[in-house]
């Protein structure tokens, strides 16, 4: 299990999951407003809470998305990818098990492109597979050139 440490496939894993959280920011970014109706239609908060995730969640995944790609607190972008990535398997899997095909809100504000909700916890698996990779196998520190810790 070494080779989950290895610097290079933390690179990619960053590279590629924080382009994912990038493309995802973009749209939600511009207007959230669509999103709040895509949220309310989950059916599993309160009408509280929904307007201050709608606004929130974009900027979070614009940081996420900055950090893992950049590198800068990586393993911190790492657990917040993990935390979020967790929570939209599960808010997926509560509406794969009640039957309920909703429109995800990933990587389009359309409250009308619906999707199952299975197909979409499959595609998110792999993306939380890489973030907790990056979060609890980070890479050894860095050595000097001449193979020594670096030190003060």
């Amino acid at each position: 299990m070494r080779w989950l440490r290895n610097v290079w496939l933390h690179r990619f894993l960053g590279l590629a999951l924080g382009a994912v959280f990038l493309y995802a920011a973009k749209d939600k970014l511009i207007d959230p407003r669509p999103l709040v109706t895509i949220i309310w239609g989950y059916q599993l908060l309160p009408n509280g809470p929904i307007n201050p995730i709608a606004i929130f969640m974009p900027w979070m995944e614009l940081l996420v998305g900055l950090s893992l790609a950049t590198g800068i607190k990586r393993q911190a972008g790492a657990f917040w990818a993990t935390l979020m990535l967790t929570g939209f398997i599960i808010a997926l899997g509560i509406n794969a098990a009640r039957g309920l095909n909703v429109a995800c809100g990933c990587f389009s504000t359309s409250a009308s492109e619906t999707h199952a909700a299975w197909m979409l916890v499959l595609r998110d698996l792999p993306m939380w597979v890489a973030a907790t990779v990056m979060l609890f196998f980070a890479p050894p520190p860095r050595a000097t050139e001449g193979g020594e810790p670096q030190g003060r």
